[in-house]
């Protein structure tokens, strides 16, 4: 005979799983903080700390689920500030690709795509799970929900636009969906993320033409329907997105429209999609330019180290994309200097760990932005607070690596969670070279490391150089040569 062990117990039972009702935690409580929006959604937004040079800054983001429960009592809870700058990992269907919900502990805020979810599961089951932090059990962070916009790009010969919205054939059985502003506001209600984008006009970046300024106004009209859509508006935030392509007055007038309607925080969308890169930077310094101050900023699909650092020098707070997981599975992680190919003959017999300034463990989120003296010595009663799992991506060497990457499932969750926190690690350099006001030298080192030769990229030198940030030749080193080489040389 089966046996079940019921959530809530660790009593045997007879019972099927599909006949046990689920357990799920109270719902979130009140938000305490005083809202930065006239729509009064809960979202608290206040920097800390600015670059006396450049336009970073280090601001505490608090959400809905930015909350801890107490062990003891599931009705105490604590609010932590997220910290931004922030890196998001997008985990598409409400999961990442090899890790489990809890491998996502150190990350304060996760990605989730209302089309997909629409498709799989269903809102029937998402709102039966009373949102998808239960359907996914993540109990310990946020949740950001894309519109769906985005997929009017990647399935663009699956979609057909109109004014109404835009209507999906979908990829798995070929039935019709039509997702206007007022259908994607119900499915990300139901979804119940923290932050939910509204459904956007979205053109290739690398596109001319009247179809950008269609796309820039379509866009416009359909934040007014998403705010008249939007059920639950004291429970969940609701971003605008600001489109016009590379076009700087088209950007200006969609800004200006969005900023008018007072939303909790906005996303720079469009970008990362090919477009030269001299044109990108400038996009991103127009925004966050005229973007409110007291509002959070958001660079979508934006994600390789790089663009990362020069962009936070612009002024970004939040960023996401699927590289670093996607990477992952083919078996390249990310390192202090650039990148690391696991599949590469060299690394068959290399014993060392990926990369042993990797600090970065599966802490919980808050746990990473406490001050250390408050840390040491002392044990957490918070959900997940206590004796945090300090496994390291680092106990398997580059040999075993090797054998596993790109090949078997273990080596797609050690790469991808490697990756992951190489990414939390980087935005929290970031964070504390703010706190610490020493950001400009922590932007020339990093680009030093990444380009020892000074063969800096130009469209980063015009970026950086905006917010006067000049990187510096790197130091010429002495070589000293034998003959033979002396000889190569020549």
């Amino acid at each position: 005979r089966q046996h079940w062990i019921t959530s809530s117990s660790t009593t045997m039972s007879s019972t099927p799983p599909s006949q046990i009702s689920s357990s799920f935690p109270p719902a979130p409580p009140p938000f305490p903080f005083s809202p930065n929006n006239k729509h009064n959604s809960p979202l608290s937004f206040q920097t800390q700390k600015r670059c006396p040079k450049s336009k970073a800054r280090l601001s505490h983001l608090y959400l809905p689920h930015s909350f801890s429960r107490n062990e003891d009592s599931a009705q105490s809870v604590k609010f932590h500030p997220i910290e931004t700058p922030i890196f998001m990992p997008v985990g598409t269907q409400a999961s990442i690709k090899g890790l489990l919900s809890h491998q996502l502990r150190q990350c304060p805020i996760v990605l989730a795509n209302t089309y997909h979810l629409a498709q799989r599961p269903g809102t029937e089951i998402l709102e039966k799970c009373q949102g998808v932090h239960n359907f996914m059990n993540r109990r310990d962070g946020c949740i950001l929900t894309d519109s769906g916009g985005f997929q009017m790009v990647s399935l663009l010969k699956l979609a057909k636009i109109t004014e109404s919205g835009v209507q999906f054939e979908s990829p798995h059985d070929g039935s019709l969906m039509m997702l206007s502003p007022e259908e994607s506001m119900k499915v990300q209600n139901a979804i119940g993320a923290d932050i939910m984008m509204a459904l956007d006009d979205v053109v290739p970046s690398t596109t001319e033409g009247p179809r950008v300024e269609e796309a820039m106004e379509r866009t416009i009209r359909w934040i007014d329907r998403c705010i008249d859509a939007h059920k639950r508006p004291k429970e969940q935030n609701l971003f605008g997105i600001v489109q016009g392509g590379l076009d700087l007055e088209l950007r200006k007038k969609c800004l200006e429209a969005l900023v008018e309607r007072d939303l909790p925080g906005y996303a720079i969308g469009g970008l990362s999609g090919g477009e030269d890169k001299m044109l990108f930077q400038s996009v991103v310094n127009l925004c966050t330019e005229m973007l409110p101050d007291n509002k959070p900023r958001y660079c979508m699909g934006v994600g390789y180290p790089e663009d990362l650092v020069v962009c936070v020098a612009l002024g970004v707070d939040m960023f996401d994309c699927v590289y670093p997981c996607r990477t992952a599975r083919f078996g390249t992680a990310l390192v202090e200097d650039g990148t690391m190919k696991l599949k590469h003959s060299q690394f068959e017999t290399d014993t060392h760990c990926m990369d042993d300034t990797l600090r970065e463990t599966n802490k919980v989120w808050w746990d990473h932005s406490m001050p250390q003296e408050q840390l040491s010595g002392s044990q957490e009663t918070t959900q997940g607070g206590s004796q945090p799992d300090e496994y390291s991506t680092n106990q398997y060497s580059r040999a075993y690596m090797n054998r596993v990457a790109a090949r078997e499932s273990a080596g797609c969750n050690v790469t991808t969670q490697h990756n992951i926190r190489y990414m939390m690690q980087l935005m929290k350099e970031m964070r504390e070279a703010i706190r610490e006001e020493r950001f400009e030298k922590y932007v020339q080192d990093f680009f030093t490391r990444h380009h020892p030769k000074g063969d800096y990229p130009a469209w980063a030198v015009t970026a950086l150089r905006s917010v006067n940030i000049e990187l510096v030749e790197p130091q010429q080193q002495e070589v000293i040569t034998t003959g033979l080489e002396d000889k190569m040389e020549e």
